[in-house]
């Protein structure tokens, strides 16, 4: 849980990152400006100036999106069911010492997707969404969890998890990512061409827009495709002072593997940029033809595609992000702060969790940390910078396995204070 205390001015670059993109929205490391807090057994957070960290539990489970109700109690959605029994884990800290001291768990799904909206906390399946009415007291629903929508895609394990949100108009926001790395005949086989058209597309890669209240809906009869060409954005938020929804890209992988004759080990990290989106109703960014080529500041055609690294082509019209981060740091939530209890320069800008690379080999993977970007109206108005950062506990991440935590849900509870849940070993950070 993390907390303002006295606050200092804060200094950009708490942490060095191995690959950085000058041109893309970085800022260059500074000197000493951190505070590390260790948190029990687990590594030390690294923090802003002013900010501290305290643990509201432990071991919950491999925790993907949290909420928080206007009480303070906290909901996780767990990517496995509990041995406890149910995919959702309630948290409530009854006597405010800053840990929970009472954890239930419910609900027959595991899974990403965790919000509350209208009374209701709604969670997400792989291939549903459903909703309980929250209790008026009572930390755990008594009533059974109606579907809302049904029959999403069955991806497996590969992007499958539906990520969602409301906007202030009764509609519900599902990410439906796609099941394929660049839609290849061949998945991920050197030299494979793409598919052409992507037929992945007509049901997946996008967002479809449901409406928030109505029980039994389906994508196929329901659904509207808001927006098309996302690889798969698990971070996905309506930013209700703008009125506008946002997302985060996981961009394409293996660039070097795929064609190493085209691109060297070092291109295949820094390529392509996880993208910041602002989308649209109609918005197309252009996946699996094109990708985001930070250095250049244009998408560029895929080599499934008959792309040479520098040629638009179809690309040339594809909406752009409004700010790219490095390759493969696997953004997988985002937020946009409301509250009062942190300094006025964090007001309605954007906290975004990196879950970490896997696939930057061989050289060494990163992410791991929760950035901050400032926000002037609908867009960035200034450099991203690290907030938090050392959840790996090791400066050496070789493989995604050695990391310690991997940041992956971030919420706002109603003091203003921010939550961090972590996937390794279920802590959740306040």
């Amino acid at each position: 849980m993390i907390n303002k205390q006295t606050f200092f001015p804060l200094v950009a670059g708490l942490a060095v990152l191995a690959l950085v993109f000058p041109a893309c929205g970085t800022e260059q490391p500074t000197e000493q400006a951190t505070e590390e807090t260790t948190t029990e057994t687990g590594p030390e957070i690294v923090l802003s100036d002013g900010f501290t960290v305290k643990i509201l539990a432990d071991n919950v489970g491999r925790a993907r999106h949290l909420t928080v109700r206007d009480n303070g109690d906290v909901y996780v959605m767990l990517d496995q069911i509990h041995e406890s029994g149910g995919g959702i884990a309630g948290l409530r800290d009854a006597n405010d010492d800053g840990r929970a001291d009472e954890i239930v768990y419910f609900g027959e799904h595991r899974g990403t997707g965790i919000g509350i909206h209208d009374g209701y906390l709604y969670y997400s399946s792989d291939t549903s969404i459903h909703r309980y009415k929250l209790d008026d007291t009572a930390l755990m629903p008594s009533g059974t969890a109606e579907q809302i929508v049904g029959g999403l895609p069955i991806q497996g394990t590969y992007h499958a998890a539906k990520s969602f949100d409301f906007d202030g108009e009764g509609n519900l926001y599902v990410n439906v990512g796609a099941p394929s790395n660049a839609c290849q005949e061949k998945d991920r086989e050197p030299g494979s061409a793409g598919m052409d058209p992507c037929p992945f597309l007509e049901r997946q890669g996008g967002i479809w827009q449901f409406k928030a209240d109505v029980i039994g809906q389906t994508q196929e009869k329901d659904g509207k495709r808001y927006a098309t060409g996302i690889r798969n954005a698990v971070a996905l938020r309506w930013n209700d002072e703008v009125g506008s929804l946002y997302a985060l890209q996981h961009g394409r992988d293996q660039l070097s593997f795929l064609y190493p004759e085209m691109y060297n080990e070092q291109q295949s990290a820094e390529l392509p940029a996880e993208e910041f989106l602002k989308v649209a109703e109609g918005a197309d960014f252009g996946w699996p033809y094109c990708y985001y080529d930070p250095l250049q500041k244009m998408k560029v055609l895929a080599p499934e595609y008959g792309g040479d690294k520098t040629t638009q082509g179809r690309c040339e019209d594809k909406d752009l992000p409004i700010m790219a981060f490095p390759g493969h740091y696997a953004p997988n939530d985002l937020i946009f702060y409301r509250g009062d209890h942190f300094p006025e320069s964090y007001k309605n800008g954007a906290f975004i969790a990196f879950h970490g690379s896997w696939n930057r080999a061989p050289l060494t993977q990163q992410g791991f940390n929760v950035v901050f970007v400032p926000f002037k109206g609908d867009m960035p108005s200034g450099d991203w910078r690290v907030f938090a950062d050392n959840f790996a506990g090791k400066e050496t991440v070789v493989s995604s396995k050695d990391a310690q935590n991997r940041p992956c849900g971030l919420a706002e509870g109603p003091d203003g204070s921010l939550f961090v849940a972590d996937s390794k070993v279920g802590r959740i950070y306040r």
